[in-house]
């Protein structure tokens, strides 16, 4: 069975809970609601989120756990003098999921799968057709593992399949069971939404922890297989799998660093001076068509960005530009993903500036006009001094949006680690070098890999800097003015 019909099986079943619940309810006064202690509705509830919850839990519960202990049991098959030089068992393991997925694919088909089983260059044929490429030949070993592997994971999903449709009974008959009069159905209503929007919100730091913690424990193995002090400071990026490979993050975070400056100097002043404009200067009419024109760049997606730097800036730059002023000859640069990065992040700075800017108090305004000062001068000696921390917080969350980009940098600075002054020259960035990193059927046992999380992490560290420092600065600022 599959999950989505698992799921609305649990669905039916909950509407039928509450249905049941509520009417169950109005039954045992007879129909006079006044003799309940809470109105019919929340008995319904309290009976369909008994039978749901529990049993959604446990098949998220069971989906997350299920790949590690099958592939576990799986990986305990696989016979290592079997393994190709040079290759470890987690590849394998990788080929094994890939011809488990094949031959489920080729099965739900109508093709017969036990005559590939038998013949291993037969059965790699047949993943290369079906669009899946296999990074070894198949062993009987890796073969035996394959079977195991789907026979445990079939008898895992009947089990979690029929463990999910008796928890919703149980929770339907538990529910349905506690109905009477004096229960507290809106107590426990509520109290059990409590406990679930908890639980919602725990998932968000669960997950911040868990990225983390895969950050710092890959990256602790590639500083056991790299020195951390020619990462942290070498001049050179030229990875090499197999090794002989430099790895330096200096010239990626010059790039990112200049790439994100460019970008902040085009966004800054550009969103600074509009959002003025429309708290300031701007009609009710004017302001009510500008603002949202102006925040549709932020829902624009990262490729069309791309695009434009690679189809018109860059072009545009090394024609007029670049090539008459004999800095390049290229329409990859920094310049080009800058500038266009720059447009992306103007909304973050303009739609952030104009909240806080008609944040401050209209006394103030008042206090400096009734003084004789002209508009211009209370905007730039009392509005913009009142805004400001709140201003520094916006342009903060925009450099931390800028210095994450990947799509523009690809497409616009091109892929070249280098440390130069040139505007002109094309450059890269530490997100772009962790998608080069990783892209592909990669190993994950050399340094040229596991790079990619020790920048990540470097990533992660520095724009969480960034937002820990804008965050107090619009904290200060908030308490301020609320």
């Amino acid at each position: 069975m599959s999950i989505g019909l698992l799921s609305l099986i649990i669905l039916v079943l909950t509407l039928v809970g509450y249905v049941v619940g509520k009417s169950r309810a109005i039954a045992s006064v007879a129909g006079d609601i006044r003799k309940l202690h809470s109105l019919p509705p929340f008995y319904g509830r309290i009976t369909a989120l008994l039978t749901a919850v529990p049993a959604f839990l446990l098949i998220i519960g069971w989906l997350l756990a299920e790949p590690l202990v099958l592939e576990n049991r799986a990986l305990a098959l696989i016979d290592p003098a079997e393994i190709p030089q040079g290759q470890s068992a987690d590849l394998v393991m990788s080929d094994v999921r890939r011809v488990a997925a094949g031959l489920d694919l080729l099965e739900t088909r109508g093709e017969a799968i036990a005559p590939l089983i038998a013949a291993p260059d037969q059965l790699k044929q047949a993943m290369n057709a079906a669009g899946i490429v296999l990074q070894t030949e198949p062993t009987p070993s890796t073969l035996a593992a394959t079977a195991a592997l789907r026979s445990a994971k079939a008898t895992s999903r009947l089990a979690m399949v029929v463990a999910a449709i008796a928890l919703t009974l149980g929770g339907l008959a538990w529910g349905l069971s506690r109905i009477k009069p004096e229960f507290r159905a809106r107590n426990a209503t509520e109290g059990f939404a409590m406990w679930l929007l908890i639980g919602c919100s725990l998932i968000a730091v669960l997950t911040t922890v868990g990225i983390v913690a895969s950050l710092l424990v890959e990256s602790l193995h590639f500083f056991r297989l790299y020195p951390i002090t020619e990462f942290l400071f070498s001049t050179q990026w030229a990875p090499k799998f197999g090794g002989g490979g430099t790895l330096g993050i200096v010239p990626l975070l010059w790039g990112t660093l200049y790439v994100s400056a460019i970008a902040l100097l085009v966004a800054v002043p550009i969103g600074l001076l509009s959002a003025i404009y429309l708290a300031e200067y701007a009609s009710r009419a004017t302001r009510s068509w500008v603002k949202p024109a102006i925040e549709v760049l932020a829902g624009i997606p990262t490729i069309v960005y791309g695009l434009f730097a690679l189809i018109t800036v860059g072009p545009l730059l090394r024609d007029y530009f670049a090539q008459p002023l004999g800095l390049g000859n290229s329409s990859s640069s920094v310049l080009t993903a800058g500038l266009v990065m720059g447009i992306m992040v103007i909304p973050f700075v303009s739609s952030l500036s104009d909240d806080i800017i008609n944040a401050v108090p209209q006394s103030l305004r008042d206090g400096s006009l009734g003084l004789g000062a002209t508009p211009s001068e209370t905007i730039r000696q009392v509005v913009l001094p009142a805004a400001l921390p709140g201003i520094v917080g916006a342009v903060l969350l925009a450099a931390s949006r800028a210095i994450g980009e990947t799509m523009i940098v690809v497409m616009g600075a091109g892929a070249a680690a280098r440390l130069s002054l040139n505007p002109f020259d094309a450059m890269t960035t530490v997100t772009v070098k962790i998608v080069s990193q990783l892209t592909g059927d990669t190993e994950f046992a050399s340094p040229e890999t596991l790079v990619a999380f020790a920048l990540g992490l470097t990533l992660f560290v520095l724009t969480l800097c960034l937002n820990i420092l804008a965050l107090m600065i619009v904290r200060k600022y908030r308490e301020q003015y609320e």
